[in-house]
């Protein structure tokens, strides 16, 4: 039951700086040195309908304990810590994660306002970007939330198991205290945390009766390196015809062509 997200709370901000050419040429005006800044700033002001229902992309803190596919990162439980760390003697423990980072160009302040680029007539745009290690966070997943999603995807082998099993997650959810302190917000990797490291049943009495414990602890996760594996563009066309395209060559053959800014 207890699950940490690791990953962006916006995709774009893994982007730390860009720049943008045409033809071999810088277009002036792109350089962005702080884009990280830039995307957070402009990520603000979108709304959350936006932010709700796009791969990999948005993970909004409310969202990221629901399991969203919207989250952008990945969910790593403390079993699979456990087993990555198993053979390693001292302290840093290591152990690698992978994930999915969707960046949409309209994310990106310097194309928000783009909605159509005939690059077969104009010649192609390029960006040059660098990423941003600190811009990664994780978070502690809602034990309550993991562990319901937990017992309803292993449901009949934890019926099939016998009672005891059952009986602990029946502990768990009504003895779960507001008193077990934890850290319920983003932490930006490389930073400390207060994060639950376990929790278990602890029996009182001989005739059975149990106490839940939660151990908490202060801990900190940072990214040691990263290898970026695989890089796609997914551009939209129209499949116009070629009277089409002659016809849009000569309109803009006596009209300037006007991205907004």
């Amino acid at each position: 039951g207890v699950i940490l997200f690791v990953g962006l709370k916006s995709g774009s901000n893994i982007i730390r700086e860009y720049t943008v050419y045409h033809r071999g040429r810088t277009i002036d005006g792109s350089l962005q040195n702080d884009a990280t800044t830039e995307s957070f700033i402009y990520n603000t002001i979108k709304p959350k309908s936006e932010k709700n229902n796009r791969k990999h992309i948005h993970s909004l803190y409310e969202n990221i304990h629901k399991f969203d596919t919207s989250a952008c990162g990945t969910y790593i439980t403390m079993r699979e810590i456990e087993e990555a760390i198993a053979d390693q003697g001292s302290v840093p423990y290591k152990m690698p994660v992978r994930f999915k980072v969707s960046v949409p160009l309209d994310d990106l302040l310097i194309f928000s306002a783009f909605t159509d680029y005939p690059n077969g007539m104009f010649g192609d745009l390029k960006i040059k970007f660098k990423i941003n290690p600190n811009a990664f966070v994780y978070a502690q997943v809602n034990p309550i939330v993991s562990l319901a999603k937990y017992y309803t995807m292993n449901k009949d082998e934890l019926l099939s198991s016998g009672q005891q099993k059952l009986m602990d997650i029946d502990l768990f959810f009504r003895n779960w205290s507001l008193t077990f302190q934890y850290t319920n917000q983003f932490t930006q990797l490389g930073c400390t945390a207060d994060l639950i490291t376990g929790i278990r049943a602890e029996q009182l009495t001989p005739s059975g009766l149990k106490n839940l414990v939660c151990d908490i602890a202060p801990l900190t996760i940072s990214m040691m390196n990263y290898v970026v594996t695989e890089v796609t563009a997914n551009m939209a066309g129209y499949k116009a015809t070629d009277e089409c395209l002659n016809r849009v060559r000569a309109f803009y053959s006596t009209r300037p062509f006007v991205v907004p800014a």
